[in-house]
């Protein structure tokens, strides 16, 4: 027993673990290819995407408990992003109620269907001003933000519950009219993108988001109208060339718009990215901004529409 208490026949071995150890991080590390070791930001948003994307796929398509997690998820984590802005720009939101209702609206609307949001609505407001009647630092836009950002994350998003619990879909048709759905959002990023890095020269609005411009924009809208006359398509799905084409631009018209929100509020709040969440591409909302109302746009469009019949 060595001065200090340590049994110096013990030291040896421990040694020679680390060391062992040791080596074999070094020889992983030799071993692994120099693209994995220093990967580019490209190579980052690609491998962060592509896991999105597959889970996001995964999940709509298996069955309507999978959909219903997945959007509570979202819905959680991008109404936390969203408050932890809105502190920053003065605002003293309620988190914990705010995240609560934003992760019920999904639940509430598969089980009870509109019913299910209003009574969420109603609830959420209530604990609201009984936070506000008993906690003398929190202030009327207070409760107004925390409402807000509830209802701006999981009441939006519900749309897509109320399109896949439509009578006239059954598997696996449900879930492809919302990855069709989905990729109409993505399509509209992508044609945006693309086409207005290359021939993007009139600016769509400067001073909320100076990337975008007005090439980018139409070629966004013409990407999700693509996808939006595939969906005429599905099975169960009632809906000529003309209203899927007229559907496809407002949904990407939406799109945009959601798209645009977002960045205002980063702009007021001093942010760049919502969070950190997903490498490469920032946090979760700034992925999911055009979903939103996309999501409640299309779930009105078909509804209304007549393309699916809910009850």
């Amino acid at each position: 027993m060595g001065e200090n208490g340590v049994n110096e026949k013990e030291m040896p071995e421990e040694g020679a673990k680390g060391g062992k150890k040791e080596s074999l991080k070094r020889l992983a590390r030799e071993k692994t290819p120099k693209k994995l070791k220093n990967p580019s930001d490209i190579q980052v948003r690609f491998r962060t995407g592509f896991v999105y994307i597959f889970i996001t796929l995964v999940c709509l398509m298996v069955n309507n408990l999978t959909t219903v997690l997945l959007l509570c998820a979202i819905a959680g984590i991008c109404a936390g992003e969203f408050f932890y802005m809105l502190r920053s720009d003065a605002k003293l939101p309620n988190e914990l109620l705010g995240i609560v209702g934003a992760v019920l609206y999904p639940i509430s609307v598969w089980l009870l269907g509109l019913v299910g949001a209003l009574l969420v609505t109603v609830l959420l407001l209530v604990a609201l001003l009984v936070w506000y009647v008993f906690w003398m630092r929190a202030r009327i836009a207070d409760v107004g933000v925390s409402l807000f950002g509830a209802a701006y994350t999981g009441l939006l998003l519900s749309g897509f519950i109320l399109i896949r619990t439509a009578q006239s879909l059954e598997f696996p048709w449900a879930g492809l009219l919302l990855v069709g759905i989905s990729f109409s959002v993505w399509a509209n990023d992508v044609f945006a993108y693309l086409i207005g890095r290359k021939l993007g020269k009139h600016k769509l609005a400067p001073r909320t988001s100076p990337n975008k411009s007005w090439e980018g924009f139409l070629a966004g809208l013409v990407g999700s109208a693509l996808f939006w006359v595939a969906i005429s398509f599905i099975p169960g799905v009632t809906m000529s060339i003309v209203q899927a084409v007229f559907f496809g631009i407002v949904s990407g018209l939406m799109g945009v718009l959601g798209d645009l929100a977002e960045s205002r509020i980063k702009r007021n709040s001093g942010f760049k990215d919502s969070g950190t969440i997903m490498p490469g591409h920032g946090g979760l909302l700034d992925r999911c901004d055009s979903l939103f109302l996309v999501a409640v746009t299309s779930a009105i469009l078909l509804i209304v529409g007549g393309c699916i019949p809910y009850a």
